[in-house]
């Protein structure tokens, strides 16, 4: 790879060929289920960060597979990584798991990377991206075994279709890719779970916030997030106070 590769160009090409990576292991057909999800995992995020490392060596990393680095507080440019998102779609044989990679500068989810491997299909913060026009009812995306309580009934308030789906790369980028109108979640992730589909979602235009429609920060040192909401502009604060009502 050249070393002119600007930020976004590196984390695409990362996220593609980690999904090559996982799409080839599963395609083996030697492993299935968990076994085949923590290898997928490990190999997948060997391969990003070992990557990161050569053609980024001053960035500070943040991977849900490595172990915490407290000095990455103190940097600017933190990589935050999620080398397989939706770890049991991918070892059930879905396709809705997907690769992250993104880059926080200060805090902010600046940009990103979120391969859909099982589409095959990859989409960044760089992209042009246009959502279709959607005349039926909303559709709002749920994690498809447990879907949060703001969720449904925010849902129920609009009359929306709830789109049950796995990994929340896979949900993010369906609003991007106007396959679903709303994501509502409140049950908590982390950052790796949503830096990278949100820098992608923020860039195509979209609403992006806490659920009280606070702004998202990244590179925190508890990593834990409690919710996330991805929606046009238009419907955000609606769905903010109806999510409010919900939580009393």
């Amino acid at each position: 790879m050249s070393g002119s590769a600007t930020d976004v160009e590196l984390a695409r090409r990362i996220a593609e060929h980690a999904g090559r990576v996982l799409v080839d292991l599963r395609g083996a057909g030697l492993l299935a289920g968990k076994p085949l999800g923590k290898l997928g995992d490990e190999l997948s995020n060997r391969f990003i960060i070992e990557s990161l490392r050569t053609h980024r060596p001053a960035d500070a990393l943040l991977s849900e597979e490595e172990q915490d680095n407290p000095a990455r507080l103190a940097a600017s440019r933190v990589w935050i990584i999620d080398p397989l998102d939706g770890t049991r779609e991918y070892g059930e044989g879905r396709a809705d798991w997907a690769v992250h990679v993104a880059l926080a500068i200060n805090g902010v989810a600046t940009l990103g990377a979120v391969a859909l491997p099982g589409l095959p299909l990859t989409l960044t913060s760089d992209d042009t991206l246009a959502r279709p026009t959607h005349s039926g009812r909303l559709r709002l995306v749920v994690s498809r075994t447990r879907p949060a309580a703001e969720a449904t009934a925010v849902a129920a308030a609009l009359d929306a279709e709830l789109v049950p789906m796995g990994s929340a790369g896979a949900k993010i980028m369906a609003v991007v890719r106007g396959e679903a109108d709303i994501y509502v979640h409140s049950g908590g992730q982390y950052e790796w779970d949503s830096c990278a589909p949100v820098a992608v979602a923020q860039a195509a235009g979209l609403h992006v916030s806490r659920l009280d429609g606070s702004a998202l920060r990244y590179n925190q040192a508890n990593t834990y997030m409690p919710d996330l909401l991805v929606c046009p502009a238009e419907l955000a604060g609606r769905v903010i106070g109806l999510a409010t009502a919900a939580r009393g």
